[in-house]
């Protein structure tokens, strides 16, 4: 799961301690709470690169493979200029818990460079991509660990990483080294909706438990971007009816209903959100604050605050966004009887589509949209359910629940397989 690059906070003291929490309640052997609590490899490479102006910069690079007992690394790569080793080893230890609770058999990496890619030409960033695909090229691979998009990278450096590894491994291609590919080189088809789409799963569920009638509900989308716009769409075609969104520019409701395919071509046109035709302009405040059923954080991280938690009105929280609630904010809704769908488990859908890209290209078949989609359904609905039964069974919330399901898989792998020598 990809936490925020600006948090302020060590991200790998925020892992271990969710870590120990949950070990106590399970009552983990020491030992294995100890092997889990370290990646199994971190590499630190060095990034010659020569610039536009014929300088040559030095990036700094890093690789961190968590835990391999259910499978493959898997994990994205960000660049960014506050990428840290600390950040990196956190997300890869959350990538082992998210791959866990969608019950893929992957275990968990991340990597990044520091850098500024902003100020970087396409050259530039091409010959840093391809030196850090080489630096890394012998501990990734198809059977060992696949690389994905993260911040500020997307289909372009995926495709570099791929034709860099594929020649300097045998001069033929190999896409399913690395997903979020291009769907012109192996990408998979439906990878772009997944994280709304495996989202709006979640809720479609999270609302038959709390017989919900989705015709009735109303919904609030904070941050109107592509996890935000299809999760909107999504529950929309469910019946719900949207009535407040946002975006970095403002907020705005319209309690009557706001039509998603309206709002996004406003937002394209306009670049914002704001002056949607029929609409009010509202505060952050107001917006979190607003009386709904749902309500979708799909922006920044610490949203949902002690100080504003007993204000929720909603009766689902379903977390597109990575961490928007705090851990004093997740107690306060609990006692209050909301449901809190975990970003751990809500936004599943683009690694578990990342999956499927993967089966595709080591098959070399292509499956259709509606394949991968119903797949997709399955998946998530299944992840859902037993997350939901944990949470039931331990009565705790559903973040905890989610933590105990993703440790008793890798835990039990663990013990399977055994250590050797």
């Amino acid at each position: 799961m990809s936490k925020s690059v600006n948090s302020g906070i060590n991200p790998f003291e925020v892992a271990l301690t969710q870590l120990d929490e949950v070990s106590n309640m399970i009552g983990l052997d020491n030992g294995l709470h100890q092997f889990l609590a370290q990646p199994k490899r971190v590499l630190t490479i060095s990034i010659p690169v020569k610039m536009d102006d014929g300088t040559i910069k030095v990036f700094t690079g890093f690789r961190s493979q968590h835990n391999d007992a259910l499978g493959p690394f898997k994990g994205g790569i960000r660049y960014h200029p506050q990428v840290t080793i600390e950040e990196v080893k956190a997300l890869s230890m959350w990538m082992t818990w998210k791959c866990a609770i969608a019950n893929i058999p992957y275990g968990g990496g991340k990597g990044g460079i520091i850098c500024d890619p902003k100020s970087m030409s396409e050259g530039e960033l091409e010959r840093m991509t391809r030196r850090y695909a080489y630096g890394i090229s012998d501990i990734i691979g198809p059977y060992k660990d696949i690389p994905a998009p993260d911040v500020y990278t997307g289909g372009r450096e995926m495709a570099w990483i791929m034709d860099t590894f594929s020649v300097i491994k045998g001069n033929y291609i190999q896409p399913e080294v690395i997903t979020g590919k291009p769907v012109q080189i192996g990408g998979s088809l439906g990878r772009n909706e997944a994280t709304g789409r495996g989202l709006a799963i979640t809720v479609r569920e999270a609302a038959k438990k709390l017989n919900i009638d989705m015709k009735n509900a109303s919904v609030v989308v904070q941050g109107f971007g592509n996890a935000g716009q299809f999760a909107a769409q999504l529950v929309e075609e469910q019946g719900a009816k949207i009535i407040a969104a946002s975006d970095s520019k403002g907020c705005i409701i319209n309690k009557n209903g706001i039509d998603t395919a309206s709002l996004r071509k406003h937002k394209v046109k306009n670049g914002s959100v704001t002056n949607f035709q029929g609409s009010q302009p509202i505060s952050n405040k107001e917006l979190l604050e607003t009386e709904c059923t749902i309500l979708i954080p799909a922006a920044l991280e610490n949203q949902i605050t002690k100080e504003n938690a007993g204000k929720i009105t909603a009766k689902i929280v379903a977390e597109a966004a990575n961490g928007p609630t705090t851990p004093e904010a997740d107690k306060i809704l609990f006692s209050n009887k909301v449901l809190v769908i975990p970003d751990i488990l809500a936004n599943g859908g683009g690694v578990t589509v990342s999956y499927f890209e993967w089966l595709q290209n080591l098959r070399r078949e292509y499956w259709t949209e509606a394949k991968v989609n119903d797949r997709l359904d399955t998946n998530i609905t299944n992840a859902f359910l037993g997350v939901y039964d944990t949470h039931i069974k331990h009565n705790t919330n559903m973040r905890m629940a989610s933590m105990i399901v993703a440790l008793n898989r890798v835990v039990d792998a663990i013990k399977i397989r055994g250590f050797w020598p």
